[in-house]
């Protein structure tokens, strides 16, 4: 299919369309200090975004989600996070026009996230994205969150397209695999997060672009 063809292009929220990794670090040293432990620097939270809490956790803490502290910490994190996750939180400045241009050029867009309905909602609403989208789809809107593809299913369903008109950009390896179960145009977007795993040349994606306006260019958009 041709890229003109596509008619709605499907995001992932954190080191996608905004930048939370600020609030998230907060949180997590905030934690740190509660523990009587010094920060750690902002640059060793930035990447592990994409794995949310247990990444923000494993870092601070150096557990993992077998650690008899992990979940008391994790539940501590989140409550944090959840007081201040609007005070540094933004769009990226080099998406906002991604988005209009979409718009202008009646191009559905959503957001397909895995972070909790409790978290996704306010959030988005309060960055004015809310009434922009198309659809927006938490992780636990459905029964399983990416790579699972069932979320990607349900943001087609919701703007009302084959999965194979949507195209799905992401930060994450799990975007990817997502993607492409869901028989979606994957699209890696590589001003995000990232994590530490392999290189993102191995993540098997359609495509992958480091600025957002690449992504214009991809569809065809002026």
């Amino acid at each position: 299919m041709s890229l003109d063809n596509f008619q709605a292009v499907l995001f992932d929220l954190d080191g996608t369309l905004i930048d939370s990794a600020p609030d998230l670090a907060g949180a997590a040293n905030e934690l740190r200090a509660a523990h009587g432990l010094p920060a750690l620097p902002y640059e060793c939270f930035r990447p592990m975004v994409g794995s949310g809490a247990r990444g923000m956790v494993g870092v601070a803490f150096d557990v993992g989600p077998q650690h008899e502290r992990f979940a008391e910490l994790r539940d501590d994190f989140l409550r944090r996070y959840e007081q201040r996750m609007m005070l540094e939180t933004r769009v990226f400045d080099a998406v906002l026009p991604v988005l209009d241009a979409l718009e202008q050029g009646r191009r559905r867009w959503g957001i397909v996230t895995n972070k909790a309905t409790r978290f996704t909602d306010p959030l988005v609403r309060s960055l004015g994205l809310h009434a922009r989208a198309a659809a927006v789809v938490a992780g636990d809107t459905t029964p399983h969150s990416k790579p699972h593809p069932a979320p990607l299913l349900e943001a087609a369903r919701r703007v009302g397209l084959e999965p194979s008109r949507c195209m799905y950009v992401g930060d994450d390896v799990r975007d990817v695999q997502a993607g492409r179960a869901a028989g979606m145009t994957t699209v890696v977007a590589g001003w995000g997060y990232l994590g530490i795993g392999e290189p993102i040349e191995a993540w098997g994606a359609d495509f992958i672009i480091r600025r957002p306006a690449e992504l214009l260019n991809l569809l065809g958009v002026a």
